[in-house]
Order: structure tokens, then C-alpha cells, then sequence
């Protein structure tokens, strides 16, 4: 047996097991001491046979696991504790639509209810990896949430942030907590979780670990990680034939990796396949959010713009915490002249995930919206800031060189129309109008502003 204070030194230093056996009496010692005994004689037959089992049970469902505890009503107020609960339901209710995760169900996690709780020992009785806690402060009219997400193994903190609120209305201040507690985790559990996976080889991998690794790899955005993430998902659908979300994801990854001028010669070719691919994502689940908004993209793509709109719906009616959904929703809208609708879905992306690297597409979305709205100050602003978010996209570049010739500015124009020429030396018209997917009253204002810039 050792003391806990021997435990949190050396837990992770030594590949020994440790079972936490509480607070016990110890002789001469006047408080209980936290005791954990070490497994020394089991340890070698049990690692053993836990990779044996390890290797058996990793199967093609193999998700990261998530309780959301109980937040503690630290108001001294008990009519306080319906509005504790019901910020936790609320979270639980909407991580579960995030189909990456597997989170405990309320009934399990409010056993805790009421009770001091040792995380990495709740984690261990609920069979989780992470952890989410919080708390509630009423002070007069306002209160203030705090939250943090926690790796149980580690008992490292991966997230932690407040909020603070007007109790005017209760029912609107818990949907706006839970929204951006679910959009805050969702990045930070995929990113905790390829972290994960980087440390293990190729051949240990199972279908969720490939995935989760090719979405690590896709986000830092240069031609080499995108290649290799999509390759590492080529190899996923190989591998698992039936698990959707490595179809969907590399559906997704393939449509992107076009729109970011990677393989613009290939586009077609990827549309093909990522439909196909999409496709079979739904048939295999249905209700999977990234089916729909590839196949969304799909549409987007070929100019069926009412189609794309009713599947980035459907993505968002499946998980309404899906950030990338809204921004593409916006997108498609912006392309199809609906400005208001698609700068309200590209500024809820944004507020939602606000670190997105996807938001330098959403912010050309709002430049788009406004442009044909004719507001074009506003368009010269969000197409800047798009560029400055990220230089080499080229629909950032188009966007502002067609707002400044609308502005009046031709000189500025012109110059940033031969920047975007340095980016994209095979831009023209003609190119604009096979593959940029405004649809036909749109295109004709946006070639407008090209042709005022200079570009034939």
C-alpha cells in the first residue's frame, strides 16, 4: 500500500497498476489517509493479458468515452439547484449529438450528485476517459458557470473557461452555456484524442484512432498533411468497410482539399468520389452529421444549391452544435445571393468555434453576402480578413478584388488582382465560371467586379 501523495508522484513514472482503496484509519495519523494498493504480483500476467484483450476488443466502434458530472450549485441558494441540473442535462444532451463521443447517460452521472468526487475515480467506476465538471455562482441576477474538461488518465486539465449570464431569462442563458460548452469540447476532445494517437504505431491502430489521426493531420492545412491524411483514410475505408465515419470524413477531406486549391486539376474527379463515398457514409448511418454535410458539399459543388441547403440543414438538424455546418450553410447561401441567411450561419460558425481554421472560408461566406448585397466596404473588410486568417486561399483573393473594383478603388484592385495572378496563375474568367459554384444571377454581378478589376 502507498499514501496518495506516493500515488500522484510516481503513477505516471511506473507501468505498475494502482487500485484506489479510499480513505482509510492509519495508526498515529489523526485524519483518514487516500491508500492505493500497488499491483505488483498480478502486474506481468495482467498487462499480458490486457493487450491481448486489447488487441481482440478494439473494434471498429471504438470511441472516446465522456461523463458530464453533476455541477455543483455553489450559490447557497436550493431553488439554484434546478438551474445547476439543468445546465449539466442540457450539456449531456447536446455532447450526445456529437457522434465522435460515447457520453454516459444522465442517470449514471448524477450518482455523484451531492458528493465530494474524485475524478479519476469516477472516471474509473463510469468506464470513462474524460471528464467534465462545473460549477454555479448566483450572485443578485447574474451567475456565472464554470467548466472544465479533464483526462482522467492524467488528471491533466485539456479545457477550462466561465461564462457569465442575466438570470432574466434562465431558459435562454442554458441554451447559450450549453452551445458554446458543447462547440468549446468537440475541438478539444479531437484534438486531445490525436494527440492519443500519434504515440501509437500504424499497426496498432483500429478504425476511430485512423480517423481521428487524419483529422489531426488535415487541420494543420499544408499540401503534404492533407495528402497524408487522406491517405490515412484511403486506407481506413479499405481496412473498415462498414464504419461510416472514416466514408464521410474522407469525403469531406477530399472536397476541401480541392476548394483549398491543393488539386484544383483533380476537383472533378474528387466530387466523384466523395459523393460515393458520402453516399455509402449514409447508408451506413444515416444520422452520421458529416455524411450530410459532405454530400451538402457535393451539391454545393455542382450549383444545386437548394440541395446543398437542405443537407447542411439536415447536418444541423442532426447536431445543432455543428459549427462547420453553419459556415457552409452560409457559403452555400452567399453564392446563391441569400445574404442575410448566410452572414447569420457564417457568424455562428465563427462564434461558435472561434480558433476554426475553416473560418477564413466562412469569413470569404460574409465578404460574398455582403458583395452581392452591394455593401461593398463591408466585403473589402471580411475578404482582408480572410486573407490575413489564410494567404493562399484563393477565394479569399477573388472575393477582395472584385469588392474593391466595385468600390471604386481600381488601382487597389488591380494590385490585389495580380497578387491572386502570383497565387493562381491559371485564373480567368472562363475558370470562374466552370469552377467557382455562384449560381446565375450572383455569378454575373461577381464577374462584374473581376472584369472592372482587370482579369480576362
Amino acid at each position: 500500500m502507498v499514501s496518495r501523495i506516493v500515488h500522484e508522484q510516481v503513477q505516471d513514472k511506473l507501468s505498475f497498476d494502482f487500485d484506489d482503496m479510499g480513505e482509510q484509519i492509519v495508526k498515529n495519523i489523526a485524519r483518514p489517509v487516500g491508500v492505493h494498493r500497488v499491483q505488483l504480483a498480478e502486474h506481468f500476467v495482467q498487462k499480458k493479458a490486457a493487450a491481448h484483450i486489447d488487441r481482440l476488443d478494439r473494434t471498429v466502434s471504438d470511441r472516446p468515452s465522456l461523463a458530464v458530472l453533476p455541477f455543483a450549485n455553489m450559490s447557497g441558494d436550493p431553488e439554484q439547484e434546478y438551474f445547476a441540473d439543468g445546465i449539466s442535462e442540457d450539456i449531456i444532451t447536446g455532447l450526445s449529438k456529437l457522434r465522435w463521443f460515447f457520453v454516459i447517460a444522465r442517470n449514471s452521472s448524477f450518482a455523484y450528485k451531492g458528493k465530494t468526487v474524485d475524478v479519476k475515480r469516477a472516471a474509473r467506476e463510469l468506464g470513462v476517459r474524460y471528464v467534465l465538471e462545473g460549477s454555479v455562482r448566483k450572485s443578485g441576477n447574474r451567475v456565472r458557470i464554470t467548466a472544465q474538461l479533464i483526462d482522467a488518465a492524467t488528471g491533466n486539465h485539456i479545457w477550462a473557461d466561465r461564462y457569465d449570464g442575466d438570470l432574466t431569462d434562465v431558459f435562454a442563458l442554458q441554451d447559450e452555456i450549453t452551445t458554446k460548452v458543447v462547440s468549446a469540447i468537440e475541438p478539444k476532445l479531437l484534438e486531445a484524442e490525436g494527440t492519443r494517437s500519434q504515440k501509437r504505431s500504424p499497426e496498432d491502430l483500429g478504425a476511430w484512432d485512423m480517423v481521428i489521426q487524419a483529422n489531426s493531420l488535415f487541420w494543420r492545412l499544408t499540401k503534404a498533411d492533407g495528402d497524408a491524411a487522406i491517405a490515412t483514410l484511403q486506407q481506413a475505408v479499405q481496412r473498415y468497410p462498414d464504419y461510416g465515419p472514416a466514408h464521410s470524413m474522407l469525403a469531406f477531406m477530399l472536397l476541401v482539399s480541392g476548394r483549398l486549391a491543393y488539386t484544383l486539376d483533380e476537383l472533378e474527379k474528387h466530387v466523384r468520389e466523395a459523393k460515393a463515398l458520402a453516399t455509402r457514409a449514409t447508408s451506413l448511418d444515416d444520422s452520421d452529421p458529416w455524411a450530410h454535410l459532405a454530400l451538402g458539399f457535393v451539391a454545393y459543388t455542382m450549383r444545386s444549391t437548394d440541395e446543398a441547403i437542405d443537407e447542411f440543414q439536415r447536418a444541423l438538424d442532426l447536431n445543432p452544435n455543428f459549427a462547420a455546418a453553419h459556415g457552409y450553410l452560409g457559403l452555400a447561401a452567399a453564392l446563391a445571393g441569400r445574404s442575410e441567411e448566410a452572414i447569420m450561419h457564417a457568424d455562428q460558425a465563427i462564434r461558435m468555434s472561434p480558433h476554426d481554421p475553416q473560418n477564413a472560408v466562412f469569413n470569404v461566406a460574409i465578404a460574398a453576402a455582403h458583395y452581392l448585397a452591394g455593401h461593398y466596404t463591408e466585403a473589402i473588410a471580411f475578404g482582408r480578413k480572410a486573407i490575413q486568417q489564410r494567404p493562399g486561399l484563393s477565394g479569399a483573393h477573388r472575393i477582395y478584388v472584385a469588392s474593391l473594383a466595385q468600390a471604386g478603388q481600381t488601382d487597389e484592385a488591380r494590385r490585389a488582382l495580380q497578387q491572386l495572378k502570383e497565387l493562381q496563375p491559371n485564373i480567368s474568367i472562363a475558370w470562374i465560371e466552370q469552377y467557382v459554384p455562384y449560381t446565375a444571377g450572383p455569378m454575373v454581378k461577381f464577374l462584374d467586379g473581376m472584369r472592372k478589376a482587370g482579369l480576362e
